[in-house]
């Protein structure tokens, strides 16, 4: 697939690299040339310098014959002028653009469509983070929360911790634990490494257990890993821009939320569009204003703040202070990995968030969803199988005689209402969505092409 990004920034940089691994033409424009030599000193790639929407430099890309164009520079009118040209001088089949300001998603309806900005997939990190924070409350104790099917299943990331019922044990007594519920353990690392499970692998304490189960299912799963968490009933939240907001906006009726600002028109606007959060002006690394705040008594403090070392210091103020949970945005995914894990429970990470969301659109074959997973990782993936025996390398056959890429499984099977968790003699029908776990990212396009609906493979 030939494929123009706009803006090499840290989204843009990262998901270069991600389709560049997979045999996709790519040329990446950006008006920073040092930053586009860095790229193309990394990855296999074209890179053009300018402005990306002016029509030159999209016809210097590669517009003309282009597949897709993804428009995620820092500027949203950038990224919008970028696809009406596209779409108007070079007819580019689909277009991508990432749009942050909350005014222009209210407006998405009648802003993006063919008869105004002509954008097929709009991406909102705003509203993708602020979704996956809020699975994250209402999933206690997990580091991970997916949602597959619309919600029917998940797959949750917990650390296994001294105390837990399975730890020690091996995987093949979580059935007997737990005889009424489906549950398929997809993947463990262990001291950052993958490990594919089998009923014989011995969960052991800090593993990062993956784990398939109905959404129903998953509180009930957890407990055999992890002592119950009690449910969060008082939040902090350290920031009131556009996601501070559209959380506490979300979760201020079910929970006591607190939003810290430091900006006194910011706190403002906030107490105007806010019905039952309370707004605090003031810094998030005060120790004065967070004891005052009775922090100890807290049992969740999120900071996302626009400044990574103003949101991590905060944090680890909060937790030595006595806050019980702290959630930390970090943009910078070089500081992902170093945080998380001691003192700051989980870093959040929007670029992950951005890359999974933009990479369900990108695949070959019917992709419903794409994960990024530790960090980029390992992946899962979620793909609508198709056709039938005669057309389909998948539809008709028994996942053991799928012939998967080495390092991937098939955890679970959608189909309609109904969760199947998958064994080896599990059916896969036309209209099925197959939950994949892929711990080698390079097999990825081996995974889609097992989805996509062909002739007769006999």
């Amino acid at each position: 697939m030939k494929i123009i990004l706009l803006g090499a920034g840290q989204v843009g940089s990262s998901l270069a690299e991600n389709l560049a691994s997979e045999e996709n033409d790519i040329t990446v424009v950006d008006t920073d040339g040092t930053r586009l030599r860095e790229l193309q000193d990394r990855i296999d790639i074209r890179t053009v310098i300018g402005m990306a929407s002016l029509p030159d430099v999209l016809k210097r890309a590669g517009a003309e014959d282009a597949d897709m164009l993804i428009a995620v520079t820092n500027s949203d009118e950038v990224n919008m002028a970028a696809c009406q040209v596209a779409f108007s001088l070079f007819r580019t089949p689909t277009k991508i653009a990432r749009i942050r300001d909350p005014q222009y998603i209210q407006e998405s309806d009648k802003l993006f469509s063919q008869d105004a900005f002509p954008i097929d997939v709009l991406i909102s990190p705003e509203r993708l983070v602020t979704n996956y924070i809020q699975r994250l409350i209402e999933t206690p104790g997990a580091l991970q929360v997916l949602d597959f099917a619309g919600g029917k299943l998940q797959l949750v990331a917990v650390r296994a911790i001294h105390g837990g019922l399975l730890v020690g044990q091996e995987l093949r007594f979580l059935k007997h634990h737990m005889p009424s519920i489906e549950t398929r353990v997809a993947a463990i690392f262990r001291k950052g490494r993958a490990i594919v499970p089998e009923g014989s692998t011995v969960i052991e304490a800090d593993d990062e257990v993956f784990f398939l189960a109905g959404t129903s299912d998953i509180r009930a799963v957890m407990s055999e890993l992890r002592r119950k968490e009690s449910s969060y009933k008082r939040i902090v939240i350290a920031g009131g821009g556009n996601i501070g907001h559209r959380l506490a906006r979300e979760i201020e009726s079910r929970y006591s939320v607190k939003v810290l600002e430091h900006s006194e028109a910011r706190c403002q606007w906030l107490s105007n569009h806010l019905k039952h959060a309370i707004v605090l002006r003031g810094d998030a690394s005060d120790q004065e204003l967070l004891l005052d705040e009775n922090i100890e008594d807290t049992d969740l403090f999120i900071a996302v703040t626009n400044d990574d070392e103003a949101n991590i210091m905060a944090s680890l103020l909060a937790k030595r202070l006595g806050a019980r949970k702290v959630m930390t945005l970090i943009n910078n995914t070089a500081y992902v990995d170093l945080v998380q894990g001691g003192d700051i429970d989980i870093a959040i990470s929007p670029s992950q968030s951005t890359i999974g969301s933009l990479l369900t659109h990108v695949r070959r074959g019917d992709i419903a969803n794409v994960y990024s997973l530790r960090r980029g990782a390992a992946e899962a993936i979620e793909a609508v199988a198709h056709g039938d025996i005669k057309t389909s390398k998948v539809v008709g056959r028994a996942i053991e005689d799928i012939d998967l890429p080495e390092g991937c499984s098939i955890g679970a099977i959608v189909r309609g209402e109904i969760v199947i968790i998958a064994h080896d003699h599990s059916i896969i029908e036309s209209g099925d969505h197959v939950i994949l776990f892929l711990v080698d990212k390079r097999r990825t396009s081996d995974v889609e092409r097992l989805f996509q609906v062909g002739f007769s493979f006999f």
